[in-house]
């Protein structure tokens, strides 16, 4: 099943996204630098790595979602693939690294209904801020995301569930356009159940 899914998601829908900014959040990770955060740098240099000569517009996207709401105490690296005609589902795959908790392999998918139209498929990197342990962003992170693009960029939008917040930032090409409220629940295994 995970190889099944591993192929929608890296051979899939063949599209990514630039996902736009919903509702401003509060700088929450502020109070979380003894937690052993990331850095700035120490994010765009990872994610010049996963995501190859795409190196500006990573560092301008990581450069905003740190002065939004500062540096995470996780982030993730990983693969997605989506597709909405008014209602829409995401699946992905990815590896989540902490500093204090270690690394370890997630999975997300969710739904989303809203005007929404097209696929993507893409790499994505998700700043997780404030996050207690690691156990902790195995739930449900609801948000609104909006896409309009027909080749691709680099986009991010904000998740949030009890305190914690996900940023994922995503790339590649593709075409979407639209407005969805939607959610990401995160599990420890792979499953088809986007609910």
């Amino acid at each position: 099943m995970t190889q099944t899914r591993r192929n929608l998601i890296t051979g899939g829908l063949a599209v990514a996204g630039a996902s736009l900014t919903g509702a401003p959040l509060p700088a929450l990770a502020q109070n979380y630098k003894n937690q052993q955060s990331f850095s700035q740098n120490e994010l765009v240099g990872s994610g010049h790595k996963f995501f190859g000569n795409v190196s500006r517009g990573l560092a301008l996207t990581i450069e905003e979602a740190v002065r939004r709401w500062g540096e995470p105490n996780g982030y993730v690296l990983g693969q997605e693939a989506s597709g909405a005609f008014v209602g829409g589902l995401r699946f992905g795959e990815g590896q989540l690294y902490t500093r204090n908790a270690g690394d370890r392999r997630v999975f997300w998918q969710g739904p989303s209904i809203g005007f929404d139209f097209g696929g993507e498929g893409a790499r994505t990197m998700m700043l997780v801020y404030n996050l207690p342990v690691v156990d902790a962003l195995y739930q449900r992170f609801a948000g609104i995301d909006g896409s309009a693009y027909f080749i691709g960029g680099f986009g991010f939008t904000a998740l949030t569930a009890e305190g914690i917040m996900v940023v994922p930032i995503r790339t590649g090409v593709g075409w979407r356009l639209g407005v969805n409220l939607g959610y990401l629940k995160f599990t420890p295994q792979a499953t088809w159940n986007p609910f």
